[in-house]
């Protein structure tokens, strides 16, 4: 017998309100819940594990403190998004200004994916990772969290038009350099 898949589920809208009123338990379904969308969007942002962990947890303890503001599981969803848009950036900033080091030094994305091709996964991971941050987040938040561009407008607090161009931009960066490392033929969609 097959086991139906499980959608996931979000917590019952009661929960937001009693986090609110300070149940411990209610904060930390809310957590549980979101874990994955804020250190996957930082894992991918910043390529460094230990790094995408702190900003979760800073991003959860600056929900704690914002719970009050918070409208609703779908306010909630977009504030995460955009906190850690905007932590995730800002530490790729400073840890490029801290330390420079060349591209074959950075940690590739952790992704739980399975690609046909180990090969063009790996190559495409690493060209993401090669981006600069805001471009790289951009795409991260287009493909990964599978946002529309004024989605993403709002979450990273810029104009859609400059959303489109960082997208535009990065793949036709992406493009060029994965027809390099792939066989030397420019990759199209």
């Amino acid at each position: 017998m097959a086991l139906a898949a499980v959608p996931a589920t979000s917590p019952p809208p009661a929960t937001l309100e009693r986090a609110r009123r300070g149940d411990a338990d209610a904060f930390g379904g809310l957590v549980r819940e979101r874990q994955r969308l804020v250190f996957g969007l930082a894992l991918n942002v910043l390529r460094d594990r230990a790094l995408a962990e702190e900003v979760a947890q800073e991003v959860f303890l600056q929900l704690h403190r914002s719970l009050g503001s918070i409208e609703s599981e779908a306010h909630l969803t977009h504030w995460l998004r955009r906190v850690t848009s905007h932590r995730a950036i800002d530490v790729a900033r400073h840890r490029r200004h801290a330390e420079l080091s060349g591209l074959d030094e950075a940690p590739e994305p952790w992704v739980v994916r399975r690609d046909a091709d180990p090969l063009v996964g790996r190559t495409l991971r690493r060209l993401v990772a090669a981006l600069p941050p805001r471009p790289r987040t951009v795409v991260v938040l287009r493909f990964q969290e599978d946002l529309e561009p004024a989605e993403i407008a709002r979450v990273l607090d810029m104009p859609v038009n400059t959303v489109k161009s960082h997208l535009r931009r990065a793949l036709a960066v992406l493009r060029a350099r994965a027809g390099q490392a792939l066989g030397g033929a420019e990759v199209t969609s």
